[in-house]
């Protein structure tokens, strides 16, 4: 894998997808997935039953029994998708640059840091 450029610390890049729009990215890259808080819901909904008095009761035992580590993942996934509201991503996946330069649509971030760095060169 390549890694991130040069002129571009890891810190400055964000890739911002979701389970359908698979990208190639550095490990310390954060890939933020803009589906995971449905998937989240998805786990705790899982198998409910028919009543929703008794559904309720399971949910908040799941709730409690994922404690501090659930707490954690929800949170991380809603920062994600307000991080993306903040930057106005509008489409996936999203590859974003000091919070400044984004590349829609393509899924290799080293490719799309290429890019933006040239674009950059190009402004100066």
């Amino acid at each position: 894998m390549l890694l991130v450029s040069s002129y571009v610390q890891a810190a400055d890049v964000l890739v911002f997808t979701d389970q359908k729009h698979a990208v190639v990215a550095p490990n310390d890259v954060p890939v933020i997935h803009l589906d995971a808080p449905a998937e989240i819901e998805a786990e705790l909904a899982s198998e409910l039953p028919a009543d929703s008095q008794r559904a309720e009761v399971i949910v908040r035992q799941r709730l409690g029994d994922g404690g501090t580590e659930l707490q954690a993942r929800l949170a991380s996934a809603y920062q994600g998708v307000v991080d993306a509201w903040h930057l106005g991503i509008t489409k996936l996946p999203a590859i974003v640059v000091e919070r400044r330069y984004v590349v829609y649509g393509d899924a290799d971030v080293s490719r799309a840091i290429t890019a933006i760095e040239a674009y950059k060169r190009g402004q100066q």
